[in-house]
């Protein structure tokens, strides 16, 4: 695989005229034929449907993009569920996964209606004191623990997130949730984070449709939905091939068919939550270079930094960079790539063979269409970056602006003294 940029020089330097950088820029091409794409793929479900996890691109430009190709939303915390309610999903197009949840949050979610998806056993009791019943429509999320192995060799461990019930967990949780009241149930399990293979989906179906099967046979529960979760990732360096969504819907439908229905549940509908999948390749990271700095290593420091793009920073993630107008020069030069935080960590690259880069140069920092602007932060006083979206007539639009010193002293209203700065 070739990582080409999806914007070309003249582009960003048009967009440059009237933003500066640093900037997130969107392919709405991409991401419209990436949803539709998805949609097709798990087409042989009629219940199928896409939510979208907003944790990894919450900006309603994007949200209501793919919404319109039927997807809903994930939400992990009370503002999601707010962003969501006000572009107008409700109801089943909102599935509230979170964990360790405040009261108010499951207040929130209950109200507007959204399927609530279980983390604990200990929740059930929580969640009916807390808003008062249980809701006729819930789902709970399984954790099997250990090693998960596929195919490929292993893929995660799960036995050390902090996340769902076990197995017997599982059981007991459905008969006492069906004892109070509930009467829809759903079952959601995310094992492996970015994968990049289209055996992860199959290989997590079949666990759950075997489990489904069983805790069926065992508690007489109505099961309306599986949920696959996310964990389809995308290939970050450039070596790696794509994920095929079209072959990992066809794997799933296979499983399907061999498992749900024999047991005559060919009804329940399948669920999958991707947010890197969905947006990801579809979002780049714009920067300058600025400064040169040769002491025991080459440097090269851009206007961006980790308040940009953490990922680099915090796992030591590598995210590709094409230097524009330079993409078919030789890769002689090794340089670490750094942003202006007060952290030895603040760097999108560290000896990475790039071609020679000059003041000015324009970098794209690719696949920062997920977890990328969602992840910022302020530190050091840096404030973080407009969103622009590359619109499929070439045109481009402002959709989020960049923060201004006054967002960022204007949660100090109570200090007198910080009047004049805003």
């Amino acid at each position: 695989m070739n990582k080409k940029p999806f914007v070309t020089l003249d582009k960003l330097k048009e967009i440059n005229k009237e933003y500066p950088t640093p900037f997130h820029l969107y392919d709405e091409k991409g991401i419209r034929e990436n949803a539709s794409k998805v949609k097709q793929a798990f087409s042989w479900n009629k219940g199928f449907r896409e939510y979208f996890a907003v944790k990894a691109n919450p900006n309603p430009f994007i949200i209501n993009i793919l919404k319109e190709y039927g997807c809903g939303t994930d939400c992990s915390s009370m503002t999601e569920l707010m962003l969501s309610n006000s572009l107008g999903f409700s109801n089943e197009e909102i599935m509230f996964s979170s964990n360790d949840t405040p009261a108010e949050d499951f207040v929130y979610a209950d109200k507007i209606g959204a399927t609530i998806n279980l983390d604990d056993f200990t929740h059930i009791e929580f969640l009916e004191k807390t808003i008062g019943h249980i809701p006729k429509r819930i789902c709970c999320r399984f954790n099997p623990g250990g090693i998960f192995q596929g195919a490929n060799g292993i893929m995660d461990n799960p036995g050390d997130a902090k996340y769902g019930f076990t197995k017997e967990q599982l059981i007991e949780g459905y008969k006492l949730l069906k004892q109070k009241g509930a009467k829809e149930f759903g079952i959601h399990a995310f094992l492996a984070s970015n994968t990049v293979s289209n055996d992860y989906y199959p290989e997590l179906a079949e666990i759950l449709f075997k489990l489904i099967v069983e805790i069926k046979e065992e508690t007489g529960c109505d099961f309306r939905f599986i949920n696959l979760s996310g964990g389809v990732g995308i290939p970050y360096q450039p070596d790696k091939e794509p994920n095929d969504i079209l072959k990992i819907g066809e794997g799933v439908r296979k499983v399907y068919e061999k498992i749900l229905t024999p047991a005559g549940l060919d009804d329940i509908a399948i669920y999958t939550e991707m947010g890197r999948f969905m947006t990801g390749p579809y979002g780049c990271l714009v920067t300058k270079a600025i400064h040169k700095k040769h002491t025991y290593k080459e440097y090269i420091g851009v206007d961006a930094c980790a308040v940009d793009l953490m990922r680099p920073a915090m796992y030591g993630a590598y995210h590709h960079i094409s230097v524009m107008g330079k993409e078919d020069a030789p890769l002689d030069h090794k340089y670490d790539v750094t942003g202006s935080l007060c952290e030895n960590n603040d760097k999108f690259a560290i000896d990475r063979q790039l071609p020679k880069i000059d003041i000015g140069d324009y970098l794209v920092i690719h696949d920062s269409g997920a977890h990328g602007y969602a992840m910022g932060y302020n530190y050091n006083g840096r404030l973080k970056s407009a969103e622009i979206l590359l619109k499929e007539d070439g045109s481009y639009q402002l959709i989020r602006r960049a923060e201004t010193t006054k967002d960022y002293f204007a949660t100090f209203d109570c200090f007198d003294i910080i009047k004049d700065l805003v």
